[in-house]
């Protein structure tokens, strides 16, 4: 799209499924397992912030363990997305910030949290309808 490019698009975009045999996994869904799952966006969002060490991270994102969060910072540090500092002091003090590739995912997040503030009453109301519709169904 270029930068003059100031249509709004009302179509779905044209995708091709993976799974197809001439591309079986499109090389995406490695990527998608690690940055499309909570943990990791919400790490992504607040370091998008800037630095942060560990413990001003697990205050930051409501709800995750000690585990999980070192769990999800060293997966991420892993694929480069993350960069982890020690410090020479003692106690040893550690940081966490976003490299060059992670910091390039921040505004992909940020379409999605807006997608998501957008349209979060219209899935709010069908899934109230659907729920309705289909009371036996243990999705939720």
């Amino acid at each position: 799209m270029s930068v003059t490019h100031t249509e709004v698009t009302t179509e779905p975009a044209e995708l091709e499924p993976c799974g197809q045999q001439d591309h079986p996994d499109c090389g995406i869904r490695d990527v998608l397992d690690r940055v499309g799952d909570k943990w990791s966006v919400l790490v992504i969002v607040e370091l998008a912030n800037g630095p942060r060490r560990f413990r001003q991270l697990q205050r930051a994102i409501d709800g995750i363990s000690q585990r999980m969060l070192t769990l999800t910072v060293r997966r991420l540090e892993r694929d480069g997305l993350v960069l982890r500092t020690v410090y020479p002091t003692v106690p040893a003090q550690v940081d966490y910030r976003l490299t060059e590739t992670g910091a390039s995912l921040t505004h992909l997040v940020k379409a999605l949290a807006d997608w998501s503030l957008e349209h979060r009453a219209h899935i709010a109301r069908a899934r109230e309808t659907y729920d309705s519709e289909h009371p036996d169904n243990e999705i939720r």
